[in-house]
C-alpha cells in the first residue's frame, strides 16, 4: 500500500449472483459468498481437514444436521454469514456476525475461522476488512465485538491490525469443545472504523 494515500469513500461492492466481489486496499479482488446448501459437501470436507487448526478455538458445524441448522439461523435478521473464497473460488474461511440487536444498541458479535489449506495466506484479514466495510456501511451497525481466547495470538493480532481495541476480560465466558474458556473482549465502533479507513495507507 502506498504511504500518504487517503481513501475517502468505502471500496465499491458489486453483487454477482450469490457472491460479492470487493476491491479494497488489501486486495485486488476478494470474493465473499453467502453460505448455501449447494457447497455443503465442500464445506464439511474443509472443516474436517481443519480439525487440528480449530481444536480448542472454535466449534464449526461438522455434520449435515449442524450445517443446515447453521444455515437456518444465518438467514434470520439477527445474523449475517459470509464465506471467504480464494481467487479460484475455493473456501478459505468463514465470517459471521451474530446476535445482532438493532435500535439503540445496533451491535453484533463477530466470529470467524480459517479453513485448511488456505489459512495463514491473508484471506481472513482481507475478508474481515470487506465484512467490516459492509457491516459499518451498508448495514449501518455501530459496534462489533470479537471474543477471543487470550492464548489465540494469531486471532488477537488479526483484530488489532484492523483497529479493534481490548475492552476487557471475561473468565469462563464461552463453552467450546466441552470446556468453559476465558475470553478477551475486543471491540470496534463505526466511528473508529471510519477514522482508520480515511487514514488507510
Amino acid at each position: 500500500m502506498t504511504p500518504n494515500k487517503v481513501l475517502r469513500e468505502p471500496p465499491p461492492l458489486w453483487a454477482v449472483g450469490r457472491c460479492a466481489m470487493m476491491r479494497c486496499p488489501m486486495t485486488s479482488l476478494l470474493i465473499l459468498e453467502k453460505p448455501s446448501a449447494r457447497r455443503r459437501e465442500e464445506f464439511l470436507g474443509a472443516v474436517a481437514r481443519s480439525r487440528k487448526l480449530h481444536r480448542g478455538w472454535v466449534s464449526p458445524p461438522r455434520t449435515e444436521k449442524q450445517f443446515f441448522e447453521t444455515l437456518k439461523y444465518l438467514r434470520s435478521q439477527s445474523h449475517m454469514g459470509y464465506w471467504v473464497c480464494t481467487e479460484d473460488g475455493q473456501l478459505a474461511g468463514v465470517i459471521n456476525i451474530n446476535e445482532i440487536v438493532r435500535g439503540r444498541f445496533c451491535s453484533g458479535y463477530l466470529g470467524y475461522y480459517a479453513l485448511v489449506p488456505h489459512n495463514g495466506q491473508g484471506y481472513m484479514k482481507r475478508g474481515l476488512y470487506a465484512v467490516l466495510s459492509e457491516a459499518f456501511g451498508k448495514h449501518r451497525l455501530h459496534r462489533l465485538e470479537a471474543n477471543i481466547q487470550p492464548d489465540n495470538e494469531i486471532s488477537r493480532l488479526l483484530v488489532r491490525r484492523l483497529g479493534f481495541r481490548l475492552e476487557g476480560f471475561s473468565p469462563r465466558y464461552l463453552k467450546i469443545a466441552g470446556r468453559w474458556r476465558d475470553h478477551e473482549r475486543w471491540a470496534l465502533t463505526a466511528e473508529e472504523w471510519r477514522r482508520r479507513f480515511r487514514s488507510a495507507v
